[in-house]
């Protein structure tokens, strides 16, 4: 058997929030050129729809279901109708996320406060739960893979929101206890901490504010920030057989930048 055999998907379903831009776009593709049919979860009709074009043009099946994974109500809804209806889910990746708010600790309000939290820790939680607690009742163990970041393991300078710093930490260890529970199931719980992207958020942060985006370029040791692509096949790989006997890890991609 070819060692790339492991990393096929043939036959099984991811489910990803935020999935029809940026990072979570392109693990999408990536995870249906492997050989999976996806059902994408995003706010946005229109880049939903596009999405799932480039996946059926792979061949695969994709399901849009617009929703805002940042309400908890709208996400616990979500994962219902997913599991009701486009179950089984083998694999999930829990992508959804941003800071979205440029304040300092002083002056960012309790509001603010959960509403990031629920944004990038809770509707991750809430997922998991969701979606892994079929898995277990299911029996074939599966796979989740959380987006988590960077920012959850050091802490940006010139720049305020800090409630994305704590959300993203909590991902990470989250991560690790929920791998620790689900680990005899045969499930999988791994995090993913991406350092500099140029998706379209960090595009319009460019625009906005040239000097932070150069002095965070500055300090990356290959001298650039990523490109969305770059995350796919890492995604694929902790989706895959060949990732059967990783889990509650941390995988770093960020072109060194933690390492200064």
């Amino acid at each position: 058997m070819s060692i790339l055999n492991r990393f096929r998907l043939n036959g099984r379903r991811l489910l990803i929030t935020g999935g029809s831009r940026g990072l979570g776009k392109e693990m999408a593709l990536a995870i249906a050129d492997a050989g999976a049919d996806v059902v994408l979860v995003g706010r946005d009709p229109e880049s939903l729809e596009a999405t799932s074009e480039e996946i059926r043009s792979l061949g695969r099946i994709a399901t849009p279901i617009q929703a805002n994974v940042g309400d908890l109500n709208a996400c616990s809804q979500m994962c219902e109708k997913v599991l009701k209806d486009h179950g089984p889910i083998d694999i999930v990746i829990n992508n959804v996320g941003g800071r979205r708010i440029d304040v300092p600790l002083t002056e960012q309000s309790l509001e603010q406060w959960q509403t990031i939290l629920d944004l990038n820790l809770n509707s991750t939680i809430l997922c998991t739960r969701e979606i892994g607690k079929a898995m277990i009742e299911r029996g074939q163990g599966g796979r989740i893979i959380n987006v988590a970041s960077v920012s959850g393991m050091v802490v940006h300078r010139s720049i305020g929101g800090r409630s994305y710093e704590t959300a993203k930490a909590a991902v990470i260890q989250f991560t690790r206890a929920a791998a620790v529970d689900w680990a005899p199931h045969g499930i999988t719980v791994n995090a993913i901490c991406p350092g500099g992207f140029m998706t379209e958020p960090n595009v319009r942060w460019c625009e906005q504010n040239p000097e932070i985006i150069d002095s965070f370029r500055r300090q990356i040791p290959m001298g650039d920030y990523g490109q969305p692509e770059d995350l796919g096949p890492l995604a694929v790989y902790l989706a895959s057989d060949a990732a059967r006997y990783m889990t509650g890890a941390t995988l770093v991609i960020d072109g060194g930048f933690t390492l200064t």
